[in-house]
């Protein structure tokens, strides 16, 4: 336990290498990325980089789970505020919509996770911490869908496929790239789209969701 808190402990070099990494990971993927060129963008040195990451795959779980990490701070910040079901999915789509317009890097790695999976075995601590906090996450949604359910604030529906809705019309809209700037008219980044887009949500979760909801 105490090498595992040291691992994840606060530290310049570390971050660096994180912030380097995210960056090449996301335009290039898992197999585009070599270690040496992770080590020359952070200006550290091939040993300052294996002291951290031993492995690629090692660091590439440690940038998605850091992603991760502050998603989920954000959304429960988000959620600790209170208010009905309505009010507090409103706010969660808000925050979270917020997190990926403000973070370029974050809807486009998290997509090409769900596909370079395969890449990683699946025993690697950073591995494990960033599967545990996706779960949370998604728990900690699906239970406010629940809860809107039994209240009778929200119809009843399928709350996996809802979760999946809410994530594909979230994380795939800012990770779309080009295709998303020419299909929607406008660079999806922009303040405008965003604000539109947190309404394009809301409205449609709403007219999906809502018992009564007319629009």
């Amino acid at each position: 336990m105490k090498a595992a808190a040291h691992r994840h402990l606060s530290h310049p070099s570390r971050d660096k290498i994180l912030d380097v990494a995210e960056h090449l990971f996301a335009r290039r993927g898992f197999a585009g990325v070599g270690l040496s060129e992770v080590a020359e963008g952070t200006n550290l040195g091939k040993s300052s980089l294996f002291h951290h990451f031993r492995s690629k795959a090692e660091l590439y779980a440690a940038v998605i789970g850091r992603i991760l990490a502050h998603i989920e701070a954000t959304l429960l910040r988000a959620l600790a505020q209170g208010g009905d079901p309505v009010a507090r999915l409103d706010r969660l789509i808000d925050a979270f919509i917020d997190e990926l317009a403000t973070h370029p890097t974050h809807a486009r790695l998290l997509l090409r996770s769900l596909f370079e999976d395969d890449e990683l075995a699946g025993d690697l601590p950073e591995e494990q911490e960033a599967n545990a906090t996706l779960q949370r996450i998604t728990t900690s949604m699906a239970h406010l869908l629940r809860e809107g359910m039994t209240t009778g604030a929200f119809r009843l529906a399928s709350v996996t496929h809802t979760l999946q809705s809410l994530i594909g019309i979230t994380i795939y809209h800012f990770a779309s790239g080009e295709f998303g700037d020419e299909l929607i008219g406008r660079p999806v980044f922009s303040a405008a789209e965003v604000k539109r887009r947190k309404h394009e949500v809301r409205a449609l979760l709403h007219g999906g969701l809502l018992r009564g909801s007319t629009t």
